[in-house]
């Protein structure tokens, strides 16, 4: 039996193969083609359009990396051919078949509107269908010839990551440009067999059902004529159609497919790329929708709708069409799909408020879930985020990729820091570039956790990555399973429609509280440091631009409050947050283009922030704070002497030196002020942290340890850092020199300098100010090494069962033991502006301005003590996919601060970050805002996105636990109101005596829109 089930497989295989799908196309003649190659960049239709265009022959090279060739085809459609469908056939040279890594092309028409693309898996044009006879053929293709990063599966560095550095061979040889006839009985024969063919396959071996699609394959293959296939595919077809059209069983599981084209704004090709990507795969999705009215299409990232919008204007038309008829699904509601745990919160926000208005401004469709198909885990303040955006679904498949643990739940409801939920789906097919493939079908039902309580679950289905998106041949596997024995039921639907239905179906779904955490991409929370660098700055000097041009416009007369600057600037932070951009893990050009944005960006910023500043008159030097807390800190002033100054939360003072506090003592390399004295060995370490206020030792082994790790994962170079790293590493401890560089009663500073490895050098400036309990480590990485990792340890004398790392609007515990395989798969994770550990009565944070990767370990000493070790990770040198990741120069301070609640460690998060502000200018008597009451803490203060001259102020709960405070305003009020992230008011907020009072839950986030008097 089993020798006659192989012979009917390999006859199926091989027929199928050998003989069914080359007669897809009954005839062809070829096209004439001329090609022009554009130098650099690319160019518009009209200058290609008016180049002179050279003779080009097939099997002719063509195509440097990153380069443009235009190709003019022309041909006639042969007059027998009227009547038949016919079609032109292109192939560029596609290597392999994933539409998104190679050479692609987009087809105009002579008066430049694009028709569609082609690539590897959709090398067709539509002609006519039925043709006339004698139809003309012009055409204009922009090939594009990326290369095929990928070719050795990311197991060695590449230099044709970068256009600097690719070269100019061609790349790639052009096969074909053909009019065609295309056999539509064929095409539907070839799909029969490869869906009974993939059907059967994945039923059991003593399923009836398998044996009767074989047994069905074998008779009807007996009925093609091998020298006539054409003639012979009606009979075949026929043949099959009983066990084509036998019903699926009543309880069988139903996918709602959805069509989909996962386009990474930016990966393994630049931003450039991405918005030619976007029209070529948007002008195929369109052309689709033509030709199957069930059709639906669900594309988030409202940027990419942006670039078609401003750049291909006719593919923005198909677009709208194709939403006004349903078949297009605008989704997600963000501007891009930004990683999900670096963003900050106000970021994320910004993210939602952007992305919906986007949709609801030029569709007229407020998008009802947040679709994050491919970002490497979640953090654990999206449902409250997504919820004040208006959202009421979230979806990824993320997780699935988990190494240790597998995810316990489809459906379920997830639970934010607050205690909000969201209704949550991750399909169980894993995938978001479904084809309908029986093993894909089979997949979704045996992985689908909710067997018993539900019976649905959805399946994103498109080429994708680079793009690309559905095909007809994935539509017409999706009618056969529509409703097919022994396979799941298909329906092609919107996703609302979807969540809806599961919703109902499954109310009481269970739920999952915290962080999705991915256990995998642990490396992404540090690779390409000076990425990661620009995006936290320019987060805060985003918030300090709209702080004081706020302030500025209420009381600056003539001052114009920068909307549409502040707006784009927004938008290109936001970019930059895309999941393989923020994360580190894209080609070189990516990340150099980024960094140059970055401090584009800075400098924007510093002028826009500047001349709010200035706007405010010419009052003298005053220092402005940013931060949401009061500062009382030593500052270097103009004339680099160190001055102590006091100034209030979101405000500013005149530089006048206040009482100054107990003074700093040098004495050798011990530093003291009188809070904490902290001792630095001749290696370098600091062999003691004394808080003197607690009288206890904070260190337990020597403080400030870089360690020097090999870091090999087996994959997936600069998204993974995979356990084995710990086990070699190499302490440094070799100081070149530790010299005292400050000495001063406000200041004091010990400076260490290191060289290692190969020519690469830190230099370590240790310092400790009046008044501060606060201990910095401004550190300078000259970095030339190699598939290594650094990290910073401070081991400390305390019994901490958990961390606490802040998170967006909040922090989040993580167990410091590994009880469990859960626990034990989190050995890197991410975290904001500090890390803090604390046992009863005593606490120690660890505090950064731009690094997010970290680990904590415990362990219990001789003495019965326990030394639980903070670490955080400073940079990595990944040679995949971009060779010469994190070389170079890195700028940086962290900080230790003992002594310190869960209120100290966010509010030195936001002092270190936002710097104060020294300047010439006029003041103002009082902060834009102010809050009386603990734990309320000012996020983001800016005037109203509708102009209107509205303040919108976002506060959130700090600590964790209840607050209640009274917001006040720095201007008349004349009301309040309660709104969502897109400032859409939800309720009206209580004032009184010209304040706003709150009461806030846990980590709850809070937007107020207030109106001037």
């Amino acid at each position: 039996m089993h020798d006659e089930r192989r012979r009917i497989e390999e006859r199926a295989e091989r027929l199928h193969t050998q003989r069914i799908k080359p007669a897809l196309y009954a005839a062809t003649v070829p096209m004439t083609v001329e090609s022009w190659q554009a130098p650099g960049e690319p160019v518009s239709f009209e200058e290609a359009a008016s180049q002179r265009y050279a003779p080009f022959a097939m099997d002719t090279p063509w195509g440097p990396p990153w380069g443009t060739t235009w190709f003019r085809m022309s041909g006639q459609v042969p007059a027998e051919w009227a009547g038949r469908r016919v079609e032109a056939v292109i192939d560029l040279g596609f290597v392999g078949d994933w539409p998104g890594n190679q050479a692609e092309a987009l087809v105009h028409l002579p008066d430049g509107r694009p028709l569609k693309a082609v690539n590897p898996l959709n090398q067709y044009v539509p002609v006519a269908n039925p043709a006339q006879g004698g139809e003309p053929i012009d055409y204009l293709v922009e090939a594009a010839s990326n290369p095929d990063i990928l070719a050795n599966n990311f197991s060695a560095p590449t230099q044709l990551g970068d256009v600097l550095t690719a070269g100019d061979k061609p790349l790639y040889t052009f096969r074909r440009a053909d009019l065609a006839v295309l056999d539509e009985e064929v095409f539907h024969l070839d799909l029969d067999l490869q869906v009974l063919r993939e059907l059967m396959v994945e039923l059991g071996e003593h399923d009836p059902r398998r044996h009767e699609i074989l047994h069905a394959l074998d008779r009807s293959l007996d009925l093609l004529d091998l020298d006539d296939v054409a003639g012979s595919a009606a009979a075949v077809r026929e043949a099959l159609r009983p066990v084509l059209s036998k019903p699926a069983n009543a309880s069988a599981h139903v996918i709602s497919g959805v069509g989909h084209a996962h386009i990474d704004s930016a990966w393994l090709w630049p931003i450039r790329e991405t918005k030619r990507k976007t029209s070529r795969t948007f002008s195929n999705v369109t052309a689709l929708a033509d030709e199957y009215e069930e059709f639906v299409f669900a594309c988030s990232q409202a940027q990419q709708y942006e670039w078609v919008r401003d750049n291909y204007p006719h593919v923005w038309a198909r677009i709208q069409e194709s939403v006004k008829k349903g078949q297009w699904a605008p989704v997600g509601g963000m501007w891009v799909e930004s990683d999900g745990n670096l963003p900050g919160g106000e970021a994320i926000a910004r993210q939602l408020v952007h992305g919906k208005r986007f949709f609801i401004e030029h569709f007229g469709i407020e998008t009802k879930g947040v679709w994050l198909p491919d970002s490497f885990g979640y953090n654990a303040a999206y449902p409250q985020l997504a919820k004040l955006a208006g959202n009421e679904w979230f979806l990824t498949q993320k997780i699935s990729w988990n190494q240790t643990n597998t995810f316990p739940h489809h459906t379920f409801w997830w639970e934010g820091i607050d205690g909000t939920r969201i209704f949550t789906h991750f399909p169980p097919v894993d995938t978001y570039n479904a084809r309908f493939s029986g093993e894909e079908m089979s997949r979704a039902v045996r992985n689908y956790a909710e067997k018993g309580n539900a019976t649905r679950s959805l399946a994103p289905f498109g080429w994708g990555d680079g793009g690309g998106g559905p095909t007809r041949e994935i539509m017409e596997r999706a009618r056969r399973l529509a409703d097919l024995e022994g396979s799941p039921k298909v329906v092609v639907e919107h996703p609302d429609e979807f969540f809806a239905k599961a919703r109902e179906e499954y109310p009481d779904a269970p739920v999952w509280v915290g962080e999705l955490y991915l256990e995998l991409h642990r490396a992404t929370y540090t690779s390409q440091a000076r990425t990661k660098q620009g995006n936290r700055r320019s987060e805060h000097k985003l918030r300090e631009a709209e702080l004081w041009a706020t302030t500025a416009a209420l009381h600056a007369p003539g001052y114009a409050y920068p909307y549409q600057k502040l707006d784009r600037l927004w938008k290109t932070v936001l970019l930059h947050q895309f999941h393989d951009i923020l994360p580190g893990s894209s080609i070189a050009w990516v990340h150099r283009e980024a960094e140059a944005e970055y401090a584009r960006v800075a400098e924007e910023l510093e002028a826009l922030t500047a001349e709010a500043v200035a706007a405010l008159g010419d009052g003298g030097t005053r220092v402005f704070n940013t931060s949401p807390f009061d500062r009382a800190e030593v500052i270097r002033t103009a004339t680099g002497f160190p001055t102590f100054v006091e100034v209030p939360a979101n405000g500013s003072a005149p530089v006048a030196a206040a009482e100054p506090p107990a003074p700093v003592t040098v004495n050798g390399r011990v530093l003291d002020n009188g809070l904490v004295r902290v001792e630095v060995a001749e290696d370098g370490t600091l062999s003691s942290v004394f808080d003197l206020r607690a009288n206890r030792e904070v260190l337990a082994e020597a403080g400030n340890l870089l360690r020097l790790h090999t870091d090999l994962p087996n994959y997936w170079d600069a998204w993974d850092v995979d356990k084995h790293y710990k086990n070699r590493y190499t302490d440094l401890l070799d100081a070149d020199s530790v010299e005292i560089v400050d000495e001063d009663p406000l200041l004091g500073s010990i400076r260490v300098t290191r060289s290692f490895g190969k020519g690469s050098r830190i230099v370590q400036t240790i310092t400790l100010r009046a008044g501060s309990a606060r201990i910095d480590f401004e550190t300078d990485i000259d970095w030339n090494e190699a598939e290594k990792f650094l990290k910073a340890g401070f081991p400390v004398d305390i019994r901490a069962p958990h961390s606490s790392a802040e998170i967006q609007f909040g922090h989040i515990q993580r167990p410091t033991h590994t009880n469990t395989s859960w626990e034990a798969a989190r050995f890197e994770v991410s975290g904001h502006r500090w890390v803090h550990l604390a046992e009863p009565g005593y606490g120690v944070a660890v505090i950064n301005d731009s690094t997010y990767g970290h680990d904590v370990s415990r362990t219990v000493r001789e003495d019965g003590g326990t030394t639980t070790t903070v670490r955080l990770s400073l940079v990595r040198a990944p040679r995949i996919p971009d060779p010469g990741a994190d070389q170079g120069r890195h700028r940086l301070t962290y900080s230790l601060l003992p002594g310190a609640s869960i209120e100290d460690a966010v509010a030195e998060g936001y002092a270190l970050n936002l710097p104060l502000r020294v300047a010439d200018s006029g003041g103002v008597p009082e902060p834009v805002v102010s809050v009386d009451g603990e734990g309320v803490t000012v996020e983001a203060v800016k005037l109203a996105d509708d102009e209107s001259g509205d303040v919108v102020v976002r506060l959130y709960e700090s600590r964790g636990g209840r607050a209640t405070g009274v917001l006040r305003t720095g201007f008349p009020l004349a009301g309040a109101q309660v709104t969502d992230l897109l400032e859409r008011p939800l309720e009206d907020a209580e004032t009184a005596d010209g304040g706003v009072p709150v009461s806030l839950r846990p980590f709850q986030i809070l937007t107020l829109r207030l109106r001037r008097g």
